[in-house]
Formats: C-alpha cells, structure tokens, sequence
C-alpha cells in the first residue's frame, strides 16, 4: 500500500460520528474529581468497555516522552491512583519524574479527560492492599521483576510463571517488595466533550492553593 493510499484509508475513516449528549459545564461540580467520578459513571451505565483505562505519561532519562495504558484503581481527595512495578522501565521514570499525565477517552460519548500533576508514592500498605487485590497471574506476573527485559526464549516465560504462582501457592500473603501504588495530585484538569461540528465544550480546573480555579477554553 502506497503513502497516498494510506493518507486516503485514514481520512476515509469516520471520526466523532455522534450523536453526543450536550454537556452543561455551568452546573459542573466545584472540584475535578467530583466531576471526574460523575463522567465515569456514564461511561460505565453506557457499557464502555474498560472505561476504568487510561494512558500514563512519563518523562525518561533522557527527556523522551513515554506512554502506555493502565487500569485506574481509585480517585479520592488525594488524586488518580495507580500501581506498577517499582523496577519497570515506568517505574523508574517516575521515581526518577514524578511529573506525569493520565488521559482518559471514551470514543462512543466523545469524550476526554486530562490530568497533569505529580505521582505521590502511597505507604506499604496501601501497596500490599492494592497487590493481594490482584489475580493469580497478576501478581506471578510481578514477582517475576523482569518487565521489558529482553527475552530470550517464550518458554523461559512460562517456566518463570510457574515457579512464581508455586511461591503464591505457599504463601498466599506474600506481596512483591517492588509493587508501588501512586496517586496523581492534579494540578489541572481538563474536560473535553466533542462535537460533531468540531465545536467543542472544554472546562479546565487549575490548581489554586487549597481550591480550585476554573474556566471554558475555546474549541
């Protein structure tokens, strides 16, 4: 397939299709996570698959961006949480940076969510509660400690795995030292509501002190 075919495919694509529900800012919660949680709930009661995805963004060593995909595992007062091995490449990026940014869309209601702020490392034993939550596998998967090291060969993977489920096996309690759960403190927030007619709705939350400001943004 030539360039200009590819260029054609994509732009034949259809994007922001709609119908959207017309969204009132003006009656919005005075706090992000308030609002947050009520878009949340919508894209559940709409059956969104995985709604609870977002992408996290990182800063490297070298100054690169980095991004992938994770599950959110809870919003309070403090932030976004989520939870990575302590030796994944991520999880030195934020240890080493904890300025980070989670991006949340949710294509059949046309909508985004934009979080920037700082990952605040949680204690013990919020890590331990968030680990033992975990399935079986989930948890083998971490004790391997050998997230996006090169591989050798795909058995190694499997022989890997069965040892770390017979230490499960033994002890049941056992939670991985590298298992670090994180809460994003925002220090903006913005809401994003398409339109079909590209006209869209924008509120953004800043940071101010103990509150928050707020205001619309043009399309």
């Amino acid at each position: 397939m030539s360039e200009s075919d590819t260029r054609q495919r994509l732009r034949d694509l259809k994007a922001l299709e709609g119908p959207f529900d017309p969204v009132d800012f003006g009656t919005a919660p005075d706090n992000p996570q308030a609002l947050f949680l009520n878009w949340l709930d919508t894209a559940i009661a709409a059956g969104i698959a995985e709604p609870h995805a977002m992408t996290l963004s990182t800063i490297d060593a070298q100054g690169h961006p980095d991004a992938r995909v994770l599950i959110l595992k809870n919003v309070d007062s403090r932030g976004w949480h989520f939870a990575i091995s302590a030796v994944s490449p991520k999880g030195r990026q934020v240890a080493a940076n904890p300025a980070v940014a989670l991006t949340f869309y949710w294509q059949k209601l046309g909508r985004q969510v934009r979080i920037r702020g700082r990952a605040l490392a949680l204690d013990a034993d919020e890590c331990a509660q968030d680990f033992l939550a975990r399935s079986v596998d989930a948890r083998a998967n971490v004790l391997l400690e050998r997230q996006s090291a090169p591989l050798d060969a795909r058995p190694s993977v499997a022989e890997a795995m069965r040892d770390a489920r017979a230490r499960i096996d033994a002890d049941p309690d056992l939670v991985s030292p590298v298992w670090q759960a994180y809460a994003v403190a925002p220090e903006t927030v913005e809401f994003w509501q398409g339109a079909t007619d590209r006209l869209h709705d924008r509120l953004i939350f800043r940071r101010n002190g103990a509150g928050w400001d707020r205001e619309l943004l043009w399309p």
